[in-house]
């Protein structure tokens, strides 16, 4: 699968048309950015484009690391107008930026190539008298979307919500408004953010950046639901997703978020089961919640945990938080971990039961003789008192190994 980054949506034709007459005006390149830094519109070349922007015009944004670069630089929560210093190694000439707000919101960010570091006091004001026209059109178009956003918001939220009959209503009024079309099968997919360092306006933007580009592909249809630090995503699709497919897509959303915002932000995703139609979307969120839940907890996951392959681990994931403790850790598992050599017989444990109780895979598992196997099996029945033939023994000492997985150091708490 080809993992492509998410452009911003283009600008109107009248905000093209103030951004072509300050370029001319000023005879310098001028670009209009979105608050992530994504190209929105941009004007005719002046003799002063760089490698990122001629590589912005061909991709249809710059590169992970100029977005980075332009971020860590604080622009999003500037104030007033300042230059930004350029980069050689990105191939950045230095840029004026001023930051495109109105009633409080930033909507976007104006960039002027200005090589010289320096502008005139009739340029400023050019500029400063065009940004506020930008931020007007720009504030205007960002209501009507706002809007139609808050109704996608709120149907998905209803698909996925508690209340059987408000699910009924939601569906009903999906496809008579053309959303839900006829897709055989539903996915939900939620992100959730570890904090909020990030402003909330950022960190919405930054989540609606990263799962935009699924929306509409070409095998699924979505609705997206932005929350503070929380989105959820719902996919229909003319047929179920295969686990390699759900691995890119969460990545993409990871690689995404972790270009937008800084390391706090912590983002996770989890994946719900595929079901058959919208009917069972709700289901689908509640296991997704359980993915993003051992997303955070499993640093094996790498942040994404896709419900269908949790195995056992989905029915532990759904213990409350304040009960998945060392108390759920059967004693005679305790009593193992603390007898003499008890972590060589753990590991031996572990590798027996995850081969099924086979004795020569399990050997061969561990680079041991069979003689040896037999004598530390031996041991761990003595020690825990429990019979390694025995179904529902092997089942205790199984989920008690898992149990501790989860608690082990590393693990994160919070879900």
């Amino acid at each position: 699968m080809t993992v492509r980054p998410q452009r911003a949506r283009p600008g109107s034709p009248e905000l093209q048309a103030l951004v072509d007459e300050l370029a001319e005006r000023l005879g310098r390149s001028v670009a209009v950015d979105d608050p992530l830094v994504r190209m929105v519109c941009t004007s005719r070349h002046f003799g002063d484009e760089d490698p990122v922007r001629i590589g912005t015009l061909l991709q249809g944004r710059a590169d992970n690391a100029t977005i980075r670069y332009v971020l860590a630089q604080g622009v999003t929560q500037w104030h007033r107008a300042g230059f930004i210093d350029g980069r050689d190694d990105l191939g950045l000439l230095p840029r004026y930026v001023v930051p495109l707000r109105e009633r409080g919101h930033l909507l976007g960010l104006l960039l002027v190539v200005v090589p010289e570091k320096a502008l005139a006091e009739h340029e400023t004001r050019a500029i400063a008298r065009a940004a506020d026209a930008m931020a007007a059109q720009m504030y205007a178009e960002h209501v009507a979307t706002d809007t139609r956003r808050a109704d996608e918001r709120d149907l998905v939220l209803e698909l996925v919500g508690t209340d059987a009959a408000t699910r009924t209503a939601a569906r009903r009024r999906g496809r008579e408004l053309g959303l839900l079309g006829a897709a055989e099968h539903v996915l939900v997919t939620v992100v959730q953010l570890g904090g909020a360092a990030e402003p909330v306006r950022h960190s919405e933007a930054a989540l609606r950046a990263a799962l935009d580009g699924f929306r509409q592909t070409r095998s699924a249809r979505g609705l997206i639901a932005i929350g503070t630090e929380r989105a959820t995503m719902l996919q229909l699709r003319d047929r179920p997703p295969g686990p390699d497919e759900v691995a890119a897509q969460s990545a993409r959303v990871l690689d995404e978020l972790r270009t937008f915002l800084g390391p706090s932000a912590d983002p996770v995703v989890g994946v719900g089961g595929r079901h058959a139609g919208p009917d069972h979307a709700r289901t689908s969120y509640e296991q997704a919640l359980v993915a993003a839940r051992a997303a955070r907890r499993l640093p094996a996951l790498r942040r994404a945990g896709d419900w269908e392959l949790l195995g056992e681990l989905a029915v532990l994931f759904q213990l409350p938080e304040h009960a998945l403790n060392t108390s759920l850790v059967p004693r005679p598992l305790r009593t193992l971990t603390e007898a003499h050599g008890g972590d060589r017989l753990r590991d031996t444990l572990r590798c027996f039961l995850e081969h099924a109780g086979s004795i020569p895979r399990t050997a061969d598992a561990l680079g041991i003789h069979r003689t040896s196997l037999y004598y530390r099996l031996r041991r761990i029945q003595e020690t825990t008192g429990l019979d390694l033939d025995d179904g529902a023994h092997r089942l205790t000492l199984h989920l008690g190994l898992r149990i501790e997985e989860l608690l082990a150091p590393g693990s994160d708490g919070a879900a």
